[in-house]
């Protein structure tokens, strides 16, 4: 059975088809390498009772083969816990919400459900996916599956690791500022992004709600852009849902891959100091090149500042976003003398010390005085960042950059100087402020230490048919 690690989606559909294979089988497998290693990697929160899994498994496979709805029916998907799934515990990773289950399914979840997808349980993440460690966790640190001394990225810790480790085939997360594709890069898995507006962020726990993404984490952009075609679309749930159709598998098999140009940003990459980094994505250009695509230089004048308007923006939002977990409603409740106090008490034995920090930053930048100098400007900066990659477009299809300009840091390493594990982000953030779609792509070889390679693809906004047509075209050339 091991052979289904390297199999996609697509194929797996196929042999359930056939009955060469049965969901059973497929969940026997995850189960049983969840068994051997969850307890060392901490990816899940909560994870449903073997029995419960088993037995929907069973039951999906006395309807065969009606239950085949399409190519993700049956197939055993993991979910971020800051996405509500009804009746199970919503936690975000904090003890604020200790005891609290979700009353609803998120949008996302629920066209998982009509597909009868096989959902196993709740993965880990930084505290209301403020982190970029996995680290920043109530229920303790994820540890990265490749070397368990390592963090294994952040936000979407969890998901990263259990597709990584193959306790299910893809996992749900969200991508406020590289949140899943940075996890993905350092696990050597895939993480995408849509545009904004494309995926319904109805029942997502908002972080920031202007950058905030459902995003997908697989073994292969052919097995996110499966995914991606189920869950996509307009809702009328999502005030920030845009108005189209869902996307179609069959839009990027249109595109003429020899008719696009690549655009990158030299003067970006080459400040990357990590040495194979930097070789590594100047080897990815270098394929697309030998492959017959135009190449260009471009500039993104403002890329650069991209990182620090991100942290403005987002504490921000932040700041608002978390002001309703008050102790009275839902969630842990301190005990406290009056009402003013149970405010201070629940807040500051619930949330972890990312969380208040952020959520002080975030204040700060609002208040008077500092409103006009922090985040106005940085909303200006943000304007111009966004005409940076418009312009941009006009002359070009994609951006190539890194994912991140540094390996994953020893575990605990970067705990006493947050700024540094911000910077991680340093190149990610630009697709959550413009927009647009992006995916990180590993290569299949590491570094000298063993670390996972990749690089970042970026397309325009609504261009998810271009941006993996350019994902799949690369994985074909590199298994060929």
């Amino acid at each position: 059975m091991d052979e289904l690690f390297d199999i996609d989606i697509l194929e797996i559909h196929k042999r359930l088809k056939n009955k060469e294979l049965s969901v059973k089988d497929l969940t026997l497998f995850v189960l049983e390498n969840i068994k051997r290693r969850e307890e060392e990697l901490n990816a899940f929160i909560t994870l449903r009772d073997e029995d419960d899994i088993l037995k929907d498994a069973e039951g999906l496979d006395a309807r065969y083969p009606d239950y085949l709805r399409s190519p993700i029916s049956g197939i055993p998907v993991a979910i971020k816990d800051n996405i509500s799934v009804k009746d199970m515990p919503l936690t975000c990773a904090s003890r604020i919400l200790l005891g609290y289950k979700a009353p609803y399914d998120a949008t996302c979840v629920k066209k998982l459900k009509e597909n009868n997808a096989l959902l196993l349980g709740k993965t880990n993440l930084d505290e209301f996916a403020m982190g970029s460690t996995g680290e920043y966790s109530y229920f303790g640190a994820t540890k990265n599956p490749l070397h368990l001394e390592y963090v294994p990225g952040g936000s979407s810790s969890g998901s990263a690791a259990a597709v990584k480790a193959g306790f299910a085939f893809y996992a749900l997360g969200s991508d406020t500022g590289g949140s899943v594709r940075l996890p993905a890069f350092y696990t050597e898995v895939v993480g995408f992004k849509p545009t904004y507006g494309r995926i319904s962020r109805y029942g997502l726990v908002a972080f920031a709600s202007s950058l905030d993404q459902v995003g997908i984490i697989a073994r292969s952009a052919k097995d996110a852009e499966v995914v991606f075609a189920h869950i996509s679309g307009f809702d009328e749930h999502d005030s920030t849902s845009y108005p189209m159709p869902p996307y179609r598998v069959e839009e990027s098999e249109k595109v003429n891959i020899k008719e696009l140009t690549i655009g990158v940003p030299y003067s970006l990459i080459e400040k990357v100091k990590e040495e194979e980094i930097k070789n590594a994505v100047l080897e990815v250009i270098e394929r697309f090149k030998n492959a017959g695509l135009t190449v260009l230089d471009i500039d993104l004048p403002h890329a650069e500042y991209a990182v620090y308007v991100y942290q403005v923006v987002a504490t921000s939002e932040a700041s608002s976003n978390l002001s309703r977990y008050d102790g009275v409603r839902y969630g842990l409740r301190a005990k406290a003398e009056d009402l003013m106090s149970t405010y201070f008490k629940t807040r500051g034995e619930g949330f972890g010390d990312e969380v208040k920090r952020r959520i002080l930053l975030g204040t700060f930048a609002l208040s008077t005085g500092y409103y006009d100098e922090y985040y106005q400007k940085a909303q200006k900066v943000r304007r111009l960042i966004k005409e940076d990659t418009d312009s941009v477009f006009r002359r070009v299809d994609g951006i190539i950059l890194p994912v991140s300009p540094s390996f994953p840091p020893r575990l605990g390493e970067g705990i006493k100087d947050p700024i540094s594990l911000y910077l991680l982000d340093t190149f990610t953030t630009l697709a959550n402020l413009s927009g647009i779609p992006a995916i990180s792509i590993p290569l299949k070889k590491r570094s000298k230490e063993g670390f996972a390679l990749g690089f970042q693809l970026m397309t325009q906004a609504f261009r998810e048919d271009k941006l993996f047509a350019l994902s799949k075209f690369f994985e074909n050339s590199l298994d060929g």
